[in-house]
């Protein structure tokens, strides 16, 4: 057998994968853009922006990792925001050829399941009370509109949560089906 008759017998082609609902491949994209606002108020903030933050929690009163810190809380986020695209692509089913030993290999079901379940059930539990509001009664919040522009940025995050366990379910549907 050739490399490329082995390859091409372990690389799920649209039949063996199953469609993709198009409502799952949207759900996916859209959980990139639930954790996008949030992550571009957070990098501003962290570079100085006036956000109505006063006395412990202004940025300039704060260590000097502040930055290198909220980057990289932003570069997280969207990668696992990113990650939930793997539910709806080939790359979710199968490692991609640039994974140097797990390339080619089938991704067991649960493998993905569990971790992205877990993750849904998380970002529920966290960005759920949202909804609500911030806690206007610490002074040094922000206040008026800059509180508004805060809220504005965050309650995407409340929806990144359930788009992630509908994908999710999509995916155990999908894969118990066609493998």
């Amino acid at each position: 057998m050739t490399a490329v008759g082995t390859r091409a017998a372990t690389a799920p082609d649209a039949a063996m994968r199953g469609p993709v609902p198009r409502w799952a491949e949207w759900a996916a994209q859209a959980t990139m853009w639930c954790a996008l606002p949030s992550g571009i108020w957070r990098v501003l903030f962290a570079l100085g922006l006036p956000a109505g933050f006063t006395g412990s929690q202004d940025p300039e009163n704060g260590p000097w990792f502040v930055l290198p810190y909220v980057i990289g809380l932003t570069a997280l986020s969207e990668t696992v925001a990113f990650l939930s695209l793997g539910l709806v692509r080939p790359w979710g089913e199968v490692w991609p050829r640039w994974v140097p030993v797990l390339r080619g290999r089938r991704i067991r079901p649960l493998a993905a399941i569990v971790p992205a379940s877990l993750g849904a059930v998380a970002l529920v539990c966290l960005w759920t009370p949202l909804v609500f509001g911030f806690s206007n009664s610490d002074p040094e919040m922000p206040h008026g509109a800059k509180a508004v522009i805060l809220y504005v940025c965050y309650l995407p995050l409340v929806a990144w949560g359930p788009l992630l366990a509908a994908v999710t379910a999509a995916y155990a549907v999908r894969r118990r089906r066609h493998g």
